[in-house]
């Protein structure tokens, strides 16, 4: 039996997905792309998953689509991911409302920056490669790159990596916000990036996803959408049961134990 091209793995609240095909750089082929969307359901589909840290066994990240068995299918007509299962570009529905923390090391082109595009914090090798390529290759990117790049780097940045295919280092990503931090080495950025999976984890989950929804939709549908039904979805949080334990340990001065509810 071939083992996972994904690896999911539980820890405390932490959902820990990695890519596991280092012998191909973690290349994604069909199979490795519908199991990534697999481990994105599973997580979106557990109460007791509150944070998701995607990282990637062995020395890159992925360099990219197999496009010799990836292209032809795209070509006629299949989708990246199943329909049935959440979309981790977050490009199509369903979605997922739980965050993502990644961890880049190595090689990480096209879909590897995509991915990074569509979570929520990245923490990246300031070694590691990044590459939006497929210009190079008589393509454009087709994971959401064209439509995030240039809004969060801003247009002169994402035009500057978009149209020449060239690559760059995890400093230059931090540089134009691609990367919220950068570390020396693999090993620390895996710590890194665990850390802040746990932290996010130790929060009360109901505030986190309202949280999450109210910046996204801030983002995609501009600070009017986001702000209508702010106040409402504000105070229903507050007569959650999270709500006064978070206010008990304020009163005690004490880390909140959160149940999600």
């Amino acid at each position: 039996m071939d083992a996972p091209r994904v690896t999911t793995e539980t820890d405390g609240h932490v959902f820990r997905i990695g890519l596991n095909r280092p012998d191909k750089y973690n290349a994604f082929d069909l199979r490795m792309l519908r199991e990534l969307a697999e481990a994105y359901t599973a997580y979106e589909a557990d109460p007791e998953l509150w944070c998701a840290l995607l990282f990637a066994h062995g020395d890159n990240f992925t360099s990219g689509l197999d496009l010799a068995e990836v292209g032809p299918a795209f070509a006629a007509g299949e989708t990246l991911f199943p329909a049935d299962c959440v979309d981790p570009l977050g490009l199509m529905e369903p979605r997922r409302t739980k965050p993502v923390v990644q961890a880049v090391q190595g090689y990480c082109f096209t879909i590897g920056m995509e991915l990074a595009m569509a979570a929520d914090v990245v923490v990246a090798d300031r070694e590691a490669i990044f590459g939006q390529i497929e210009v190079r290759r008589g393509i454009m990117p087709f994971g959401g790159a064209t439509l995030r790049l240039p809004k969060l780097s801003g247009w002169g940045n994402g035009m500057r990596y978009l149209l020449t295919g060239d690559r760059f280092d995890g400093v230059e990503a931090h540089r134009i916000g691609l990367v919220q931090e950068i570390c020396e080495g693999a090993q620390e950025t895996l710590a890194v990036s665990g850390r802040l999976a746990q932290t996010i984890a130790s929060q009360a989950p109901l505030a986190v996803q309202a949280s999450l929804a109210s910046a996204r939709t801030a983002v995609e549908q501009g600070p009017d959408a986001a702000l209508d039904g702010l106040l409402d979805h504000a105070r229903t949080l507050m007569a959650s049961e999270d709500a006064m334990e978070g206010m008990m340990s304020f009163i005690e001065r004490r880390p909140g134990n959160f149940k999600g509810r």
